[in-house]
């Protein structure tokens, strides 16, 4: 593991696992109950229907794991910037999730091939609600963004993180799991928290913590 995950890059990545879940999971409960708003637009009618974007979309969970290690790889800055700018980022998801909740129609797929197979499972599996902003573009987006910040890295991977990036926003739309506003307000959300965390010290809070931590556990970065 050490080889893979830096030491200091072990508590923040947990953290931001375990922040990750409870605001996608525990906000849905807490807005059971309310009115959920339908934010598609004319331009949302006319995006087909393709099936075989879920492949991308699942594929997006590599990503962002590949992208991660990268991201704390490079250096404790970065590692510290990324994710702390990732978790306020998404705490603006969790308060607009709660804020405005938002659901949209599916369709009903009655293929049987192999990729209409798997998006009636990624359906069975994640109810269309807490779209706005879509998670998969946060993620992948600062999957790109901290590419480009890294100094170890070359043109070929940050290239990469682009390409796969956008055929992430495209496939959340073709398997009509997000709405396009879904992918706007996701970069946006992830761009703004990126520029909070220097702002409010949110990354100098997080390797403070992260020291006292390892101190506590008799280790040194």
């Amino acid at each position: 593991m050490s080889k893979i995950i830096p030491k200091y890059a072990r508590m923040p990545l947990l953290v931001m696992l375990i922040f990750n879940c409870a605001v996608f999971w525990l906000t849905r409960p807490l807005t059971a109950g309310s009115y959920h708003y339908d934010l598609s637009i004319g331009a949302d009618a006319r995006v087909p229907f393709v099936p075989a974007f879920i492949l991308i979309y699942i594929l997006a969970y590599v990503q962002w794991i590949v992208g991660y290690i990268v991201i704390v790889r490079d250096s404790e800055a970065l590692c510290y910037r990324v994710i702390s700018g990732e978790m306020l980022s998404k705490l603006l998801c969790g308060a607009l999730f709660l804020a405005l909740p938002t659901s949209m129609v599916r369709p009903v797929v009655t293929g049987t091939d192999l990729f209409s197979r798997l998006t009636r499972l990624i359906y069975s599996l994640d109810t269309p609600d807490n779209l706005f902003p879509s998670i998969h573009c946060v993620e992948s987006w600062l999957c790109f963004r901290g590419a480009v910040r890294a100094e170890k890295v070359g043109r070929t991977y940050k290239l990469f993180q682009l390409v796969f990036t956008l055929l992430v926003f495209a496939s959340v739309v073709l398997v009509k799991q997000h709405l396009l506003l879904d992918i706007v307000s996701g970069v946006l959300a992830a761009e703004l928290g990126q520029l909070l965390a220097p702002a409010l010290r949110a990354d100098a809070l997080l390797k403070r913590a992260n020291r006292r931590f390892l101190k506590g556990k008799g280790e040194t970065v």
